[in-house]
């Protein structure tokens, strides 16, 4: 096909065969060599113009690069084309051989940067999957790593709650050692207080009691109570069917069995012995002549001869017409009973 462009300047233009030629023609070393300079062939817009022109060049360097070496030494063949579809109304050959030659630079590009990274085209595939593999081993790797420090984060921080639960529950303990210690410090110290108070009042008590026994013991003017620790029950007058005059005609002085009883002035024995209802008696009879009975006792210390005021004569009891252990005591003066109170507080004794 002619092509009715004008030809750039200083370039050459060859021969091509015309419309007839196109069923058969033997292209020669001459006819395919490209023509050197610039060239332009027209473009058409749309896909298929731009694959019949791939498809030449495709032809263009298969030739080429085949049977170009030997064109001349074998026979000329009868190459048949068929015919294409909206070829491109202008081709220039020159510039078929310039995209031939871009093609082979690429393709021996490609070629080359393959080589350099050590994959041919059959390990290409193989070499992305073994990529893939990789790109996972490595992912696997990381998420292990990552397992592994996590883990490793919650065991250290289970063995830091550990140890400050360890820390608290130690410092708990500790805190009710000293509290029980406290308290029973505190509790040994109250008991240790109370001893002392209870001690104190004993001892208090005691001092008291010998005070009063001395009290009672040492005579007033002369004068002493008749026992001591006592309490005092009948008084004298009271009126009951116990005694045989119809009233009671003595002083009672109660008192755990064995309470000494004393002489309360001095004086001499003049009965010592059983009497009836009044158990064993003692009667102690007074430089002026007034006797004193000591009645119910349990035993007698002195029987007969004189005693001074203040004197155990014998100790308290229950013998004879009785309800419990009692010291009666009965002053006669003139044969006559008197209110023994009476009597010993005019002799200065505080009953």
């Amino acid at each position: 096909m002619a092509s009715n462009l004008p030809a750039p300047e200083g370039t050459e233009i060859q021969e091509q065969p015309t419309a007839g030629a196109w069923g058969e023609w033997n292209p020669t070393e001459d006819s395919v060599r490209p023509v050197r300079g610039k060239h332009r062939v027209a473009r058409q817009r749309g896909g298929l113009a731009r694959s019949s022109t791939v498809l030449g060049v495709g032809v263009i360097a298969a030739v080429g690069a085949g049977g170009i070496a030997t064109a001349q030494d074998r026979p000329q063949v009868a190459i048949s084309l068929p015919s294409l579809p909206s070829l491109p109304d202008v081709m220039d050959t020159g510039s078929l051989g310039d995209t031939a030659r871009r093609t082979d630079a690429g393709s021996a590009e490609a070629a080359a940067a393959a080589s350099r990274s050590g994959i041919i085209p059959r390990q290409a595939d193989r070499g992305a999957d073994a990529g893939e593999v990789l790109r996972n081993r490595i992912l696997q790797q990381a998420e292990h790593q990552q397992d592994a420090a996590e883990a490793q984060a919650r065991a250290e921080a289970e063995r830091i709650a550990q140890e400050a639960a360890g820390q608290e529950a130690k410092d708990k303990r500790e805190e009710a050692r000293k509290a029980a210690e406290s308290a029973a410090a505190e509790k040994a110290a109250a008991e240790a207080e109370a001893k002392t108070a209870r001690e104190a009042a004993e001892t208090r008590a005691v001092a008291q009691a010998k005070a009063e026994q001395q009290r009672v013991a040492t005579p007033s003017g002369g004068y002493s109570l008749p026992t001591s620790a006592y309490t005092l029950t009948s008084r004298y007058g009271a009126a009951g069917s116990m005694w045989s005059s119809g009233h009671h005609t003595g002083l009672d002085f109660a008192a755990p069995t064995g309470t000494p009883a004393k002489a309360v002035a001095a004086g001499k024995i003049v009965s010592a012995g059983w009497s009836g209802a009044y158990g064993y008696r003692i009667v102690l009879e007074l430089e002026d002549g007034t006797e004193v009975w000591y009645c119910h006792l349990s035993s007698m210390s002195v029987t007969s001869g004189s005693v001074g005021a203040g004197e155990t004569i014998g100790r308290v009891g229950a013998t004879g017409n009785v309800t419990g252990p009692h010291l009666h005591l009965e002053v006669r003066t003139g044969g006559s009973t008197v209110d023994p109170m009476a009597w010993l507080n005019s002799k200065g004794l505080k009953v």
